[in-house]
């Protein structure tokens, strides 16, 4: 079902405008359903006035057959009401989800990191389902109860005034007390929200961290944290729900007080003879249901108001976002990367962490990136994805990185960080990430086929939890098969060979070498031993100056670079595969 955008998503009576034709059904079944039900109790008082005056069968017989069919018709009036009201709550809850999905997939890079797991999880998740279920009760009692009342409240004028009045004095009360309780109901459900939150990105830190922690016998201690947790959650839950359950009986009996009223002021119109007891059955059971349904609007708007916390909480990620255009004119001939002043930091304001960096590539080159720990090796690469503001100039064929849009810059670059990032799912999966693709050739080309060889179900050998069931080898060059599948125009690997042995890497550079001719390589690396067989290097320092040039030059005029070499070569670089 495709989900029609809506205007001005985080105005919640919007969701009510965008779905107006199942809202028109609603209107038309939820008043024509609680205005009949009123019919129920009439009936119900002029059969027991036909058995009680010994009216002849065949009169009873037909006024049972008409209360019986009655009921039947108000049932389905009934079912029809709940079930465009569900369908209102279903595509509410759709349209919700996607937006927050879309919302959260269009952050920044930047916001993103300052985020948590658990806290977008219960968002999209359960504060959804709570706002929603807020807005389906909402939507029911309005009719149920709003609507219910007034017909119930009419009837019972016909019948007696004075009665009516006297009887319904106590009603206001309990809606009153269910008012007063809501700013510290409010308050314990946004209590718990956030510890849901805290306990969601608990949960999800232990899962994906098990095996570091359990290497470091930090079971127990985890345990008897996550117990900790959860007993908080718990008396955070208890106390956000313990106002709102354990008070509708409180309500219910003060809404009820009337009856002893409706009791002894109509048992005694009754006994005069001004009520039949037919009537007086109609009037108690008008009474009783609108006491139940007072009792029950009063709790609504305790309900309505745990509602509101979860709307506020995703109020900020409801946007619409128009679909990108895939129609992008990427020039495929040629390939240039230039790159000019380039200085970055990751939060406005702070130190940079590279500076005035200045370098060219073109395609079919191999550009090596090295240097010391902490230099910004990592973060060069990450400015030339175009994730994070940057300062100065990044230009792809002439054009600003930041102008291409995320999918031309997705269908321009392809990147491997130093976590493979493998999914739970087979390896053709993993490369592929879902589309169709013939792997076959990539996986030589990183000297995987010999492994693939010796798996039973070569390309649908499932990798386990974040590749677990590989090598740390065989993980690196699955995610480095994933990043050259496309021979995208800019291919950038962060350090992809740390785990491979040192002939292996040689081999997949020979490869790289010979099968990429259309692309630009970007290759960062702390082993310099290939460094001899590649284009052009970039040695950053801790002093953020860069030194920028072959690999004979910078042996000539680099004592750094120098050193580091030799020192690699007399060692011979040994990393081998575990």
């Amino acid at each position: 079902m495709k989900i029609e955008p809506m205007r001005e998503p985080d105005k919640i009576i919007n969701y009510w405008k965008k779905e107006k034709l199942v809202v028109a059904f609603i209107v038309i079944f939820g008043l024509t359903f609680n205005i009949s039900t009123i019919l129920g109790p009439i009936y119900q008082g002029k059969l027991i006035d036909s058995i009680a005056h010994e009216s002849n069968l065949s009169s009873v017989l037909i006024l049972a057959v008409t209360y019986v069919v009655l009921i039947g018709i108000i049932q389905l009036l009934r079912y029809f009401k709940r079930f465009y009201i569900r369908r209102f709550a279903n595509s509410t809850s759709a349209a919700m989800r996607l937006m927050i999905y879309n919302s959260i997939m269009h952050k920044s890079t930047a916001e993103l990191d300052n985020e948590n797991a658990g806290n977008l999880m219960t968002r999209a998740i359960s504060d959804v389902d709570l706002c929603v279920e807020g807005m389906r009760k909402f939507t029911t009692e309005v009719f149920d109860t709003g609507v219910l009342m007034a017909s119930y409240l009419v009837s019972m004028l016909v019948y007696d005034v004075k009665i009516t009045l006297i009887s319904i004095v106590f009603i206001p009360v309990a809606m009153l007390i269910a008012e007063k309780l809501k700013s510290v109901i409010y308050k314990y459900s946004k209590d718990y929200r956030k510890k849901t939150s805290e306990v969601t990105d608990f949960t999800y830190d232990i899962i994906d961290n098990f095996m570091l922690y359990r290497v470091n016998g930090m079971e127990l201690q985890n345990r008897e944290r996550y117990n900790n947790e959860l007993e908080d959650l718990q008396n955070k839950a208890i106390k956000a729900n313990i106002l709102e359950n354990s008070m509708q009986p409180i309500y219910n009996v003060i809404a009820m007080l009337g009856v002893i009223t409706v009791i002894y002021l109509g048992g005694t119109k009754v006994i005069s003879g001004s009520w039949t007891v037919g009537v007086f059955s109609t009037y108690i059971t008008m009474f009783t249901a609108m006491a139940v349904k007072a009792s029950k609007a009063a709790k609504l708007f305790n309900s309505v108001q745990k509602s509101q916390v979860s709307w506020k909480r995703i109020k900020p990620y409801l946007k619409e976002y128009e679909s990108k255009d895939t129609n992008t004119e990427i020039n495929e001939s040629n390939t240039v990367l230039s790159v000019k002043n380039l200085s970055f930091a990751y939060e406005e304001g702070k130190d940079n962490i590279i500076e005035n960096i200045s370098f060219e590539g073109k395609k079919g080159e191999i550009i090596g990136i090295t240097g010391s720990i902490a230099s910004g090796k990592s973060t060069l690469v990450l400015s030339l994805l175009g994730l994070y503001p940057y300062s100065g100039s990044i230009k792809i064929d002439g054009k600003e990185l930041k102008d291409y849009t995320e999918y031309e810059r997705s269908q321009m670059i392809s990147y491997l960080g130093h976590n493979p990032q493998l999914l739970s799912d087979t390896i053709y999966n993993n490369i592929t990430l879902g589309c169709e693709a013939d792997v076959t050739s990539v996986l030589k080309e990183v000297c995987f086929d010999t492994d693939l060889a010796a798996m039973p179900e070569e390309q649908d050998t499932l990798v386990g939890n974040s590749g677990i069931k590989l090598s740390g080898g065989q993980q690196a060059r699955v995610a480095l098969a994933r990043a050259l599948l496309n021979k995208n125009k800019i291919i950038i690997l962060d350090d992809p060979f740390s785990a491979v042995d040192m002939k292996t890497e040689e081999k997949i550079i020979e490869n790289l070498k010979n099968n990429y001719n259309d692309s630009l390589i970007i290759l960062v690396s702390h082993r310099l031993s290939i460094f001899s067989k590649i284009d052009k290097i970039l040695l950053l320092k801790n002093d953020k100056t860069v030194e920028y040039g072959t690999h004979e030059e910078l042996m000539k005029r680099s004592e750094v670079y120098e050193t580091i070499f030799n020192l690699q070569y007399a060692e011979g670089g040994t990393n081998d595969e575990e």
